[in-house]
């Protein structure tokens, strides 16, 4: 039996916000229409829709990272934004730059953040969409989040989700956006991969296991190597100019000549 979303107190950092859901933007939203599909200006409205998808959900894409089958998609009118937005939190690399390299609850900030566009309501949210990652998988908690009433009532089919900022009293500028708030991976991955670099003994392909040799110390060449190397970088290194001022001397006698 599934378990259903669990319940969550709404939060706020300022007890005089009323309204923790807010509708307020810096910018106007991010939307299309459908209705003249074709014409110039209908193709230069879809440009600049998808250039907004691709930084909410990656903050920068390169070529390689764009999806022309979704932006095809898009530009013909077969799929609306929320399907475009979906399309790219379940791409590849979404979950190779983003859940690969998070917990799920670290995953519960990125998604949120970037498709409901604000912060998680506490560790009570967090801990509610984890159970759902956990229970039935990435693909079911994306679909669960863009089918919730909050993301239809803030964005619907045809917006692209923003960051919703409070202008609160005294505060010039709103939150931090999201990609500075959460970055693609956090400490724990970062310390994770260091523990994970090749030791002293490792494989190399075919399942061959190569051992360093016993007579470096540390992870060090012995010194009458190192010696050696240096020498023979040295001499290299005056060989080459000289070769270089030979071939000088003798361009500057031939214009001379």
């Amino acid at each position: 039996m599934a378990i259903p979303l669990l319940d969550y107190p709404l939060t706020s950092q300022n007890a005089r916000v009323s309204n923790l859901a807010g509708d307020l933007h810096d910018n106007g939203l991010a939307t299309i229409g459908y209705g003249g599909a074709g014409h110039d200006s209908y193709n230069s409205e879809v440009d600049g829709v998808i250039q907004q998808a691709y930084r909410q959900i990656f903050f920068h894409a390169m070529r390689s990272d764009r999806d022309v089958n979704l932006e095809s998609q898009l530009r013909n009118g077969n799929i609306t934004v929320r399907d475009f937005i979906r399309g790219l939190l379940l791409s590849k690399r979404f979950r190779d730059d983003y859940y690969q390299c998070s917990t799920n609850y670290r995953m519960v900030d990125q998604v949120v953040g970037r498709a409901l566009g604000r912060p998680v309501h506490g560790d009570a949210e967090r801990r509610a969409w984890s159970i759902v990652i956990g229970e039935k998988g990435f693909n079911a908690f994306v679909d669960q989040l863009l089918d919730s009433d909050e993301y239809m009532a803030s964005f619907g089919y045809d917006s692209v989700p923003e960051q919703r900022s409070r202008k609160l009293p005294g505060q010039a500028t709103g939150e931090i956006p999201i990609y500075q708030r959460f970055p693609r991976y956090g400490a724990d991955w970062r310390d994770s991969l260091q523990e994970r670099a090749p030791s002293p003994n490792f494989q190399v392909s075919g399942g061959t296991q190569m051992q360093m040799s016993a007579v470096w110390a540390g992870g060090q060449p012995p010194a009458w190597a190192l010696k050696l190397w240096l020498g023979l970088f040295a001499t290299g290194g005056f060989e080459l100019v000289r070769f270089v001022l030979t071939i000088a001397a003798e361009m500057l006698k031939t214009a001379q000549g």
